[in-house]
This record gives structure tokens, C-alpha cells and sequence, in this order.
């Protein structure tokens, strides 16, 4: 885990671990002495990641679920957990859909799709195992949302919205867990390359490596940290623009993003027309 040795016999759930930033935590995490629990949608990805980590020395267990099926997810998490306790949870799973062209509303089934998702599926991961590593008192639990919750994206409404929705999960649990030894850290990343992103053609400043993702997230989850956003300049002008006034804030929003949602402003990428797609791009 870029040169650090994790206590033998950790056992790390990733959700999502098939592609993206989920295959790059899954990686970051396998070593000799580590159990990974690895779960995507997609068999064949999922398949080879855990045969990449499996070569580093974890011992893996992989499972093909759809987080949209909350109650089988959590009956799986539940019955893991009780067969060897999970002391660190990564609810990575997402997808993300845009508005139309000239700016049209999402359909209904990616807005359906992306809140199950990106905010129910999340909640659903984490969930069987708070009261059991509040009893242990330890655990680390780590919420993977986005800068967008921070700085809602004019193009992408209802995926800011789910990932502010998991932001305020958090930030309302956080205490309840610190107080019986259990972290809880807020990944806020903003653009990753990843798969799922790159079918976004808007505006993508100060993108990462999903590779430079996974080391921060990681990194902030083993100090016991409340939160970690990337990268900072992107960071430090999403709280600039949380500081000035509403309709100087969506001015210019509507300008960067005038492509996107049909609006006159500065050039700017066209918008991505295949948003059904993205949405089924959950890993």
C-alpha cells in the first residue's frame, strides 16, 4: 500500500471494484496479510482485478451484486462480516448521467439509477456493519462522494444531489461512531479518468489518476481523517464559490457550462447525449 504495511489480517470490503477508482483502491489495498472483499456488476472486470490483487499477496473474495438491490447487498455485507469481521468499508459504487444537449431533464431511469446507486446503494453497504464495529469499537467506514455535492454541476442535478445526500449521511453519523472508536472519512475527489468519466464531455479541470484517487483516499482513511477532497485548487474554488453570492455563482456557472445546459456563454465542450449509458456504467 504505497510502501506501507497494513496490521495482518485486515479485512477491507471495496464496492465498485471492477474499474476505475474502485480497481485502483483494490489494488492499493492487496498485500500479504490482507483480505479484500470485492464487488462489481460486471463478472469479467471483476474477475481480473481480483486476480491482479490476488498476485500481490491478498487473499480475495469477489461477489457480482448490484448495490441497487439493497436488500441482498446488505443481507451479503451482513453475513461477511459475520463470518470475518470487515474493519474497513469503501462504498466506491457510482454512476453518473448529464441533462440533454440543450440542456433537456434527465429521464426518469437515470435519475432512478443514480440515486440507487450513488446514495441508496452507498447507505446500504455501510449500514450492516455500524452497529457491529461501534460493538468492536473500531472500524473504518469511508463514504466515496464528490466535489460536485460540494459545488452542485449545473449539467449533472441529480448526481450532485446524490452525492450531497451522502456528504450530509456522513457528516450526521460521523459523531455517532466517534464516540465509540469507528471513523468515518468523506472522499469529495473531484474529476477522476476513469471509464465512467471519460464519457463526460463537459468541463473536467484538474483531472487525477484514479491511481493518485485511491492513494489519497486511502491514505486519509488509515489516519482516521473526517474527510479528504482533491485536488486543491479545484478544492480552494469550490469554497470561493460557496463564499460569494448566489447570482454571481450561477453566472458564471451558467457561463463554463453554457454548452451543456443551452445556454449563450464561452466555448465549451458539447455535452455527452449518451447519458443512459454512463448510467449503466455502474462498477
Amino acid at each position: 500500500m504505497s510502501g506501507r504495511t497494513l496490521p495482518s489480517g485486515r479485512h477491507v470490503l471495496i464496492t465498485g471494484a471492477s474499474s476505475g477508482l474502485g480497481a485502483a483502491l483494490a489494488r492499493h489495498y492487496a498485500q500479504p496479510g490482507v483480505r479484500l472483499l470485492l464487488t462489481a456488476r460486471h463478472a469479467g472486470r471483476l474477475d481480473a482485478v481480483a486476480q491482479a490483487c490476488g498476485a500481490r499477496g491478498a487473499q480475495v473474495t469477489s461477489a457480482i451484486l448490484d448495490v441497487r438491490d439493497s436488500e441482498t447487498l446488505a443481507r451479503f455485507v451482513a453475513d461477511a462480516d459475520a463470518r470475518t469481521p470487515i474493519d474497513t468499508v469503501i462504498a466506491n459504487a457510482g454512476v453518473e448521467a448529464s441533462l440533454g444537449q440543450g440542456g433537456e431533464a434527465e429521464p426518469l431511469r437515470d435519475v432512478l439509477a443514480q440515486t440507487r446507486t450513488n446514495l441508496e446503494g452507498a447507505i446500504a453497504t455501510v449500514l450492516p456493519l455500524l452497529d457491529s464495529m461501534r460493538a468492536r469499537g473500531a472500524g473504518r467506514v469511508v463514504l466515496v462522494a464528490s466535489l460536485a455535492g460540494r459545488m452542485p454541476v449545473p449539467d449533472q442535478p441529480t448526481y450532485s444531489a446524490t452525492k450531497a445526500g451522502l456528504i450530509a449521511f456522513g457528516e450526521a453519523l460521523r459523531p455517532v461512531l466517534a464516540a465509540r472508536g469507528v471513523s468515518l472519512t468523506v472522499a469529495c475527489p473531484g474529476f477522476i479518468a476513469t471509464g465512467m468519466s471519460e464519457g463526460y464531455r463537459g468541463w473536467r479541470p484538474l483531472q487525477c489518476s484514479a491511481e493518485r484517487a485511491a492513494t489519497a483516499i486511502a491514505a486519509a482513511a488509515e489516519r482516521g481523517a473526517r474527510s479528504v477532497a482533491f485536488p486543491l485548487p479545484l478544492v480552494a474554488l469550490v469554497r470561493l464559490g460557496r463564499c460569494v453570492p448566489a447570482p454571481v455563482r450561477e453566472a458564471v456557472l451558467r457561463r463554463f457550462f453554457a454548452a451543456q445546459i443551452g445556454g449563450a456563454g464561452r466555448d465549451a465542450p458539447a455535452a455527452a447525449v449518451d447519458a443512459a449509458a454512463r448510467c449503466d456504467s455502474s462498477v
